[in-house]
């Protein structure tokens, strides 16, 4: 598979809608991540990432304009131990309560299904990255209704147990824009990693359509100490 640039990626589709990267920066130290959401709606880009104990929650960004956190407030990012999960909606809360209770990745997915949005049926993205013993691997699922058919769920999982120094996966929600939005469709994309997070951060957000680009979060995991940085951006500051 090509490696991809991910900036031009980005560039060229105006509305990829949520996305997750996964991967290992290019000198091999850090495992990387990040998610982005975008939104078309007053309501979808009423939105902030913030600080939590254990990874980031989405709030409103003015509680004055929220006209229904269903679907758009969660928890994208939570830490269960060496694990980092990852995803575009309230399946975290799932993943991590299920692993805690020794299921797999792919086991705590199968409770779940596609989002309840009709007629878009948004598919659930989600990512697992394992750090620890200065080891690293990491998996990533989507699951999404058989072409807008919503009386058929099917989910796939990819499994990356020895991950390339320079290279990640970037899986998102939406081919582009369009009514109903059109699901995204095949494996991950190859892409490339660099080495500095700020770098990766300010690539990315300058990347993604400056209509409809809402919050971006990046963090890189030192593989050999577990030590994990972050950064966010916000499009709008929290009233």
């Amino acid at each position: 598979m090509k490696t991809l640039d991910i900036y031009e990626e980005l560039k060229s589709n105006s509305y990829p809608g949520r996305g997750i990267v996964i991967g290992r920066s290019a000198d091999g130290k850090s495992a990387v991540t990040a998610y982005f959401i975008m939104g078309r709606s007053v309501n979808s880009r009423n939105r902030v990432f913030t600080e939590t104990e254990d990874g980031i929650r989405t709030e409103a960004a003015d509680p004055s304009k929220l006209s229904d956190p269903h679907l758009i407030i969660y928890a994208p990012v939570r830490v269960l131990g060496n694990k980092t999960i990852v995803t575009n909606g309230d399946q975290t809360d799932t993943i991590y309560e299920l692993m805690d209770k020794q299921q797999t990745f792919e086991q705590s997915l199968r409770t779940r299904e596609y989002e309840d949005d009709a007629p878009n049926y948004t598919p659930r993205i989600s990512g697992i990255m394992h750090v620890g013993d200065g080891k690293y691997n990491y998996a990533m699922s989507i699951l999404k209704s058989a072409d807008g058919d919503p009386s058929c769920v099917e989910r796939f999982t990819y499994a990356y147990s020895c991950p390339i120094a320079g290279v990640g996966h970037f899986i998102h929600t939406y081919m582009g824009d369009g009514s109903p939005l059109p699901s995204f469709e095949g494996e991950p994309k190859k892409v490339a990693i660099p080495d500095d997070m700020d770098e990766f951060a300010e690539g990315l957000w300058n990347a993604l359509n400056e209509d409809n680009k809402v919050s971006l979060f990046v963090r890189y995991i030192d593989i050999a100490t577990g030590e994990a940085k972050s950064k966010i951006i916000n499009k709008y500051e929290k009233a």
